[in-house]
C-alpha cells in the first residue's frame, strides 16, 4: 500500500522568520527633495547668496547725501568714490600699518593713514559743530592748523573687508549690487526663455504637421546663429532707436523753451523784461522744466531691459525643443484620447491636462537656464556690451580688475572676488537643478 506523503509543518509562533505582515513595522517612505545632498546645499548657499544681494539693495542702491563738513558729493551707494581710499586691500590683509618705510612711500598704509585723519578731523568738525552751533568743515579746520593725534587717527582707520577700487568705491558694496543686478538679469531672462519656449514647443508638438515643421526649422537656423550676434544687433537696433528718440525730444524741447520763455515775458512788465538777468532766470528755468535727452537713469533702465530681453530671446531655443518632445508624448496618451473623446476644448486640454504634467521638465530646466543666463551676462558685460559702468555686474567688475594685474603691484582682490562669487553661484544653481530633477524624475526614486 502506497504511503501518502506528509503534509508540511507550519511555522510555529516562538520562530523569528514567521512575523505576520500586519505585525511588521511602516515602510520608510522616501522624501524626494532630501535626495540629493548636493542640492540642498546648493539651495542653502544660494538663499544665502540671494538674501545678501536682494536684501541689501535698499541700502546698496540708496543714495549718499551731501556732506559739506567732510566736503562730499552726494551720489549712489554703489558709486561713492573717496580718492583718499583708492586700492586699500581688505583689512584682513593689512600688514604692518607702523613701517616707516611703508608709510614714506606711496603705498596703501600712507592712503590709509591719509584717510584716517582726514576722518579724525571730519569727527572734530562734527564734535564741535554740535557743541557751538557752528558750520565748520574739515578743510577749515585743516587750513586752521587742526592736526589729529596718534589715538584719534589709530581710533579712525578705515573697515573694508573686501577692499576698495581704484576710484576708492567699497567693493564688498559693488559686488553685493552687482549681484543683485547679474541675479535679477539671469532670473529674469530665464524666465522670459521658459515662457517662450513653453508656448513656442507646446503649439509646435501639439498641432504637429508641417506647421510643427516649419516651426522646428525656424529653431534649427536661429541655433546656426551665434547669440553674440543676435545680442549685438538687438542692442545696435535699441541704441538707434534711442537716438531717434532723443533727437525729436531735443526738437520738441527747444520750441517748448522758446514758448515757455516767451509767455513769461509777455507776462512780465517792459521793464523786467529789458533785464538780462531775469531773461537769463527765465532760460534756465525753460531748460530745467523741458529737458533734452533722457536721465540717466532712464538710459540705463533701458540698457538692463534690453540686456535681459536679448539674453531671454536667444535662450528658449532648448526649451522649445524640450516641450515639444514632451507634449509629442503625452498627447497620444489615454487621458489625452479620453478628453479630446469628452469634447475638452484645446485650452482645457493645455491647462488641466498638459500643463500639470509639464511643470516638473519645466522646472528642472528653468532652474538649469538662470546660471547659463547670468554667465552670459556676466561674459557680455566683460566684452564691455552689456551692463555698462558705473552700474556694477560681476561681469563689469571682473573686467576692469584684469588691467589691476600687473608685475609692478597686484590688487589681487579686485578680480578675485566678483569671480568668486560668480562661480559660487552657478556651483549652487546647477546643484539645485540636479537636485530638482532627482525629486521630480520617478525613474529615479528609492
Amino acid at each position: 500500500m502506497r504511503e501518502q506523503p506528509t503534509p508540511p509543518k507550519r511555522p510555529t509562533q516562538d520562530r523569528p522568520d514567521s512575523v505576520p505582515a500586519m505585525r511588521s513595522g511602516p515602510r520608510g517612505r522616501d522624501n524626494p527633495l532630501t535626495r540629493s545632498t548636493a542640492g540642498m546645499i546648493g539651495l542653502g548657499v544660494l538663499g544665502l547668496i540671494l538674501l545678501a544681494c536682494f536684501g541689501s539693495a535698499f541700502y546698496t542702491f540708496g543714495t549718499v547725501k551731501d556732506d559739506p563738513v567732510a566736503g562730499t558729493a552726494g551720489s549712489v551707494r554703489y558709486d561713492f568714490q573717496d580718492r583718499l581710499a583708492r586700492h586699500i586691500p581688505p583689512t584682513w590683509a593689512w600688514s604692518s600699518l607702523d613701517d616707516e618705510r611703508a608709510l614714506a612711500a606711496d603705498s596703501y598704509q600712507r592712503r590709509i593713514r591719509d584717510w584716517a585723519a582726514r576722518e579724525a578731523v571730519v569727527r572734530d568738525a562734527r564734535r564741535i559743530n554740535s557743541e557751538t552751533s557752528q558750520r565748520l568743515t574739515a578743510d577749515e579746520l585743516i587750513e586752521g592748523g587742526r592736526e589729529p593725534s596718534e589715538e584719534q587717527i589709530a581710533q579712525a582707520r578705515p573697515v573694508f573687508v573686501l577692499g576698495t577700487d581704484i576710484l576708492g568705491r567699497s567693493l564688498l558694496i559693488r559686488c553685493l549690487a552687482g549681484g543683485a543686478i547679474s541675479l535679477g538679469i539671469g532670473i529674469a531672462a530665464a524666465m522670459l526663455s521658459v515662457f517662450l519656449g513653453t508656448i513656442y514647443g507646446a503649439v509646435a508638438g501639439y498641432i504637429g504637421g508641417r506647421l510643427d515643421a516649419v516651426m522646428m526649422r525656424i529653431v534649427d537656423v536661429l541655433y546656426g546663429l551665434p547669440y553674440i550676434l543676435l545680442v549685438v544687433l538687438l542692442a545696435v537696433a535699441v541704441e538707434s532707436v534711442v537716438d531717434q528718440v532723443q533727437f525729436r525730444r531735443s526738437e520738441q524741447a527747444v520750441e517748448q523753451r522758446a514758448r515757455f520763455v516767451e509767455r513769461e515775458l509777455a507776462a512780465m512788465a517792459s521793464v523786467k523784461r529789458a533785464d538780462p538777468e531775469i531773461r537769463a532766470a527765465v532760460e534756465r528755468r525753460a531748460f530745467e522744466r523741458f529737458p533734452a535727452e533722457l536721465s540717466a537713469g532712464t538710459l540705463r533702465a533701458i540698457n538692463l531691459v534690453t540686456l535681459l530681453v536679448a539674453i531671454g530671446g536667444v535662450s528658449w531655443l532648448t526649451m522649445a525643443r524640450v516641450v515639444r518632445g514632451q507634449v509629442l508624448s503625452l498627447k497620444s496618451q489615454p487621458f489625452m484620447e479620453a478628453a479630446r473623446a469628452m469634447g475638452v476644448p484645446v485650452s482645457g486640454q493645455f491647462v488641466r491636462h498638459l500643463l500639470p504634467n509639464l511643470v516638473g521638465p519645466i522646472v528642472v530646466y528653468a532652474t538649469l537656464t538662470v546660471p547659463q543666463a547670468i554667465l552670459q551676462e556676466s561674459f557680455l558685460s566683460f566684452l564691455g556690451i552689456g551692463v555698462r559702468p558705473p552700474v556694477p555686474s560681476w561681469g563689469n567688475l571682473a573686467a576692469d580688475a584684469l588691467v589691476e594685474l600687473n608685475p609692478y603691484q597686484s590688487n589681487w582682490w579686485l578680480l578675485l572676488f566678483p569671480c568668486l562669487l560668480l562661480a559660487v553661484t552657478l556651483l549652487a544653481l546647477n546643484f539645485v537643478g540636479e537636485g530638482l530633477r532627482e525629486a521630480l524624475d520617478p525613474k529615479r526614486a528609492r
